[in-house]
């Protein structure tokens, strides 16, 4: 208390001495007091090139400071008028001068959230990149394709980063650029991925192989407690040289031809070869279809120990799983070829239930 007093006699006296003693009465009011009682919010934007004068003018038109003069004087005085940072700020009417100048020198931008679900790719967070107004889609492409800066970040080469860019809500400003985003989610990425590592036990996996299934196991189902048995399923499968078969690949397939992710697949796109079709090709894809969370990532270094080779949807968000052919089948039958169990069933159920797996 005592110290913020002395600030102000300083800085009056220091007024005084600038601008006359008959300015004094009104450098005192202008220090001590805001230009409104009420708190009205104010988004002021320091961009480059703006001088600190024209800044002090522009403050006094939007009501946050009584006198420019008197504000570019004061600042001149703290010596604060080189700290001036870029950003975007948000002031208040019933801010004192004091007050309004350390926002602007404390570059500390308005930070917005922008979220990321789990099993997105990179070509949706593309899309929802650009729609919140952080950049563009095709920037944002361009950086989670960079081979050097992929290496910088992984310590090995990869495509892209799919699979890496860990799905979280991450709080940015204006002015923070694509790569800074693109660094942190992978950065978030590395501390879970080396978090649920020693929990694995599956052995001989490298990363990109965990990764990669991981966001299989992520895309095919929504209900969390049935993820370490759908792992189970595809750990089973490739063990016993099995493809995957898994509908998703085929989806991110063509996503790579068209640069979308388009949710409905024919026949036809099932037989149509492509590096992530697992109903052509044996064994993994190359890569990661989405970007997995932790859970996922657990699931497929931890599967759950069964026999189960199958799986197929209730229509609800979970699944049925079987050992053997005859009995997914038989679930295929009820639960996919029969009209009515589809009726009035919908994947948005998983928020309104709480219940196993279904196993045959």
């Amino acid at each position: 208390m005592k110290k913020n007093f002395l600030v102000l006699t300083v800085a009056v006296v220091a007024l005084v001495l600038a601008l006359g003693a008959g300015a004094g009465y009104l450098a005192y009011e202008f220090l001590k007091a805001p230009p409104s009682q009420v708190a009205q919010d104010v988004v002021y934007e320091v961009t480059p090139g703006k001088g600190f004068n024209f800044i002090a003018q522009e403050l006094q038109e939007k009501g946050l400071v009584k006198n420019a003069m008197f504000f570019s004087v004061y600042a001149r005085i703290k010596g604060d008028r080189s700290k001036l940072k870029v950003g975007e700020y948000l002031l208040r009417t019933n801010m004192t001068p004091s007050e309004v100048l350390a926002v602007i020198t404390s570059g500390k931008s308005i930070a917005r959230s922008f979220t990321v679900s789990e099993g997105l790719s990179i070509y949706e967070i593309a899309d929802l990149y650009e729609k919140q107004g952080f950049g563009t889609a095709a920037e944002f492409l361009s950086v989670v394709r960079d081979p050097e800066f992929i290496k910088n970040l992984l310590g090995e080469s990869q495509v892209s980063l799919e699979g890496y860019l860990f799905p979280e809500t991450y709080m940015l400003t204006k002015y923070t650029d694509t790569k800074t985003l693109v660094a942190n989610m992978v950065k978030r990425f590395l501390y879970v991925f080396n978090e649920v590592l020693p929990q694995a036990t599956v052995q001989g996996w490298k990363r990109h192989q965990v990764v990669t299934l991981a966001s299989i196991i992520e895309k095919e189902t929504g209900a969390p407690e049935e993820r370490p048995l759908i792992s189970s399923v595809f750990h089973n499968r490739l063990l016993k040289k099995m493809r995957l078969q898994t509908d998703p690949t085929v989806i991110y397939g063509k996503a790579e031809k068209t640069g979308r992710i388009e949710i409905n697949i024919t026949r036809s796109d099932l037989v149509t070869p492509t590096p992530y079709n697992t109903y052509v090709i044996n064994g993994l894809p190359p890569g990661p279809i989405a970007n997995p969370g932790r859970e996922a990532l657990l699931a497929a270094l931890k599967p759950e120990e069964s026999l189960y080779l199958f799986f197929v949807s209730q229509n609800d968000g979970t699944h049925v799983f079987s050992e053997d052919y005859q009995g997914h089948k038989k679930a295929v039958e009820k639960f996919q070829l029969d009209r009515r169990a589809r009726e009035g069933k919908s994947w948005r159920d998983l928020k309104k239930r709480e219940t196993a797996p279904v196993k045959n």
